[in-house]
């Protein structure tokens, strides 16, 4: 074989390995390809920090604060979910960047320093997407079996929490922000939690928006759900302002079947609003409304 043939058959050999480390995976904005089993992995997105820590991934750089203990340890330099650090995330050098949610934004700019995928989860079929991303991440990662467990997991979850509401009445979901007031129904945000469980609204027709309805304690005490399941988004974020339970310390809400019942439960709301879809936030989250509602008569 000549040089010049001898060559060209290892550029091809060469080619075909390297196409062999890619995989093509869904998105929140189509099928991408990317680098298969990344070793290095920079994560703008809470959801998917959630997902790749449960699988139990490897080599995961994540932002300067996660906001949830349990992702505490993937905390580094590279910015924060608005404003990357490029200088530290080039340094860094990863094979890959995950993004999604309040860091869509920033794709085309991470995607200069390296393959960077939007992996948001929004919208109707929260669940479903939870379910897409666990296989994607399994594939993508090597964690078949892992994922497939989850899933697994999952089902049964919901499955069990969706009896133990069986029949207990309706739910209003309220938002605390500092002593401000939103509610969401099954259309919004967080209307997996209706709709994947059967548990009915209290009021139906709330309009979808992100930040939810705007309300007040005499909408609540008119609507006089049967529960009220709360989030506050002052404690989800570490911020400053009026905890959840002082804002519903009045007599306007004590007036309520919820709170006469003392059916108000308090979700976790870090793991909602800062990591909604992530499967160890969803699992714990049904576990809560499974706790609450199975131990009412």
């Amino acid at each position: 074989m000549s040089r010049t043939l001898l060559k060209a058959a290892l550029l091809a050999v060469m080619a075909t390995a390297a196409q062999a480390e890619d995989v093509t995976i869904d998105t929140a904005t189509g099928p991408a390809t990317v680098p298969h089993a990344p070793k290095t992995v920079a994560v703008y997105d809470m959801g998917a920090l959630d997902m790749l820590d449960a699988l139990g991934v490897e080599g995961i750089s994540a932002t300067s604060s996660t906001f949830l203990p349990y992702l505490s340890e993937y905390q580094s330099d590279i910015g924060t979910l608005f404003e990357p650090d490029f200088e530290a995330l080039n340094a860094l050098a990863p094979e890959l960047i995950i993004a999604g949610g309040r860091s869509a934004t920033q794709v085309d700019a991470l995607a200069k320093l390296a393959p960077t995928i939007d992996m948001t989860m929004w919208g109707d079929n929260l669940l479903d997407q939870t379910r897409a991303r666990l296989a994607t991440y399994g594939a993508l990662f090597d964690k078949q079996n892992e994922a497939a467990a989850l899933t697994a997991k999952l089902d049964d979850e919901i499955a069990a929490t969706e009896a133990a509401v069986r029949d207990k009445g309706t739910a209003l979901l309220i938002l605390t922000n500092g002593g401000k007031l939103s509610a969401y129904g099954a259309g919004g945000r967080f209307g997996w939690i209706h709709s994947e469980i059967g548990l009915p609204e209290a009021v139906a027709g709330l309009t979808d928006t992100s930040h939810g309805e705007s309300v007040s304690f005499e909408f609540i005490r008119e609507a006089d759900p049967d529960w009220i399941l709360v989030l506050d988004r002052v404690a989800a974020i570490g911020g400053e302002g009026e905890s959840a339970q002082a804002t519903l310390d009045n007599p306007i809400i004590a007036d309520t079947k919820a709170a006469k019942a003392g059916h108000i439960v308090y979700l976790n709301a870090g793991g909602i609003y800062i990591a909604g879809g992530g499967i160890q936030s969803t699992l714990e989250t049904l576990d809560i409304i499974k706790t609450a509602f199975g131990d009412a008569s």
